[in-house]
């Protein structure tokens, strides 16, 4: 009797502790993301938007939508001065028909390009405001789209993306999304406790309960 209920305890844990792993670092399910349908580009020299779809100008889409990941870009802790930020030019991603996000584009800005991220946003979703360092290739990316800027050579080394640029040290931010990164800490701490708990709380019961059996 004693062995059955050992058993039975020691199922029943491993269930407990299975499905708060499970819980704890199985990702929620998303949809798949479909891919932008194309982007519309207004600013400084063009008399009408400029638009491209995915289906008809698809490396000019991709090279674009590459310029504004901003998850591959360094945040800036503070706005540029506007006097160093030279043409603006907005970039709208589309979804379908849908405007989805909207980025403000400065290729020629001093120390490199800047992009912009409004807060309002077309989808009607609300996002932080911020500023981040652009890729060195912004101004030749955009120019290949068809905006009218002068041919630049900031892409010999490294291609799309890649090159050297200089930069002031205060546009850097070393301690960028540090809240975000305190609060993915604090839930893996959280994570980690609730894991504990439940593990401590099975092997407490299983020892009670084999301590009355055995009495």
């Amino acid at each position: 009797m004693v062995r059955r209920m050992r058993r039975l305890a020691a199922v029943a844990l491993g269930g407990m502790v299975t499905m708060v792993l499970g819980l704890a670092f199985a990702e929620p399910a998303k949809a798949t993301p479909k891919p932008p349908a194309g982007v519309e580009i207004t600013g400084h020299g063009l008399a009408e938007p400029l638009r491209l779809r995915a289906d008809t100008h698809p490396e000019h889409v991709n090279a674009l939508i590459e310029q504004v990941n901003l998850r591959e870009l360094v945040r800036q802790s503070a706005k540029p001065k506007a006097a160093d930020l030279g043409p603006k030019y907005t970039v709208v991603v589309f979804a379908g028909d849908v405007p989805k996000q909207t980025y403000d584009l400065y290729p020629t800005a001093t120390g490199g390009p800047r992009i912009h991220r409004p807060a309002k946003q077309p989808d009607g979703r609300k996002a932080n405001a911020a500023w981040f360092l652009g890729r060195i290739s912004m101004s030749e990316t955009l120019r290949t789209a068809g905006v009218p800027l002068e041919r630049t050579f900031e892409t010999i080394s490294g291609g799309a993306g890649g090159g050297e640029r200089i930069i002031p040290e205060d546009a850097l931010n070393p301690a960028q999304d540090i809240n975000e990164a305190f609060g993915e800490l604090r839930h893996l701490l959280l994570l980690n406790v609730a894991v504990m708990l439940v593990i401590t709380s099975g092997l407490a019961g299983i020892a009670l309960l084999i301590r009355r059996r055995t009495r």
